[in-house]
């Protein structure tokens, strides 16, 4: 099993070579096809008052710099792959909804995987819809962080369990990542109680489904006395061991705060780690 279409989401010129480089060495490593996937989104008409008539030269303007960044995006990502010898190809898309056209995410559901760069605050011009890709496409969603300039080795690997139905499918679909890691740390935040079940078993079972698949890997439960599970979260992170977290992308509100909104976006605001995101 392994990633055979990686689907690379270029949106912004600025961080297009980073995304291509991940994305040529994620191709490289699971001997995979490259998707470089851009999309152009028509700028709203400005009107001439007081007649509120299309401004034809404005119009004209802000095409033509939609138009040279896809040059620019195109031109980066095809000599990138072309330097590294790697079966690649390119794909725009013009249309208002921009990356939640349905055309874009035709093409995204056929993805094995998902890479996108973090969002970045001081970027006004990033515009890919990330929560669209992840609610709409089906497939995992791997975030690159604006502070990881290049690939590196992805040997250890922390998952974020918690036992619902977004864990597991982001730590299934993580599996290939997984299997080449050398430590994966299942870290399991105020376990709940269940039957048959106390909090020190929980996470048992999804680390013997992993361990049976050759991954090696460990069990973590952690009590946060009634603190946010986010903030376990980025405890763990903070000492930059952790290459990649793997966790789900929406179980009941407290997740959906974590990742989309709130004060607990930090995790993905103050990313340090790759992160892979299944819904």
């Amino acid at each position: 099993m392994g990633y055979k279409t990686i689907l690379a989401v270029l949106d912004a010129s600025h961080s297009a070579r980073q995304i291509t480089d991940f994305g040529t060495a994620l191709a490289d490593q699971f001997s995979a096809h490259l998707l470089g996937v851009h999309a152009e989104t028509l700028a709203a008409v400005p009107l001439i008052a007081p007649m509120e008539i299309p401004d034809p030269a404005a119009m004209q303007v802000l095409q033509e710099v939609a138009q040279k960044e896809t040059s620019q995006v195109e031109q980066i990502f095809r000599q990138q792959t072309s330097r590294d010898g790697i079966s690649a190809e390119w794909r725009s898309f013009m249309s208002s909804a921009g990356y939640s056209a349905n055309t874009v995410m035709e093409t995204a559901r056929t993805a094995d995987l998902i890479i996108a760069g973090q969002s970045d605050p001081a970027h006004a011009d990033h515009r890919a819809d990330l929560e669209t890709f992840l609610f709409e496409s089906g497939r995992p969603l791997l975030l690159i962080p604006t502070t990881l300039k290049a690939p590196q080795p992805i040997r250890r690997v922390l998952i974020a369990w918690n036992g619902s139905r977004e864990a597991a499918r982001a730590t299934f679909d993580a599996l290939p990542l997984l299997k080449s890691a050398d430590s994966v740390e299942i870290l399991v935040v105020d376990p709940p109680e269940r039957p048959g079940q106390d909090g020190e078993t929980a996470g048992n079972e999804i680390a013997e489904t992993l361990a049976r698949h050759g991954v090696k890997v460990t069990l973590t439960t952690h009590q946060t006395a009634g603190g946010k599970a986010s903030a376990a979260i980025e405890n763990r992170l903070s000492d930059n061991s952790i290459d990649l977290l793997v966790m789900g992308g929406y179980g009941h509100s407290r997740w959906w705060e974590m990742l989309f909104g709130g004060v607990t976006r930090s995790i993905l605001d103050s990313m340090t780690a790759l992160t892979l995101l299944s819904r």
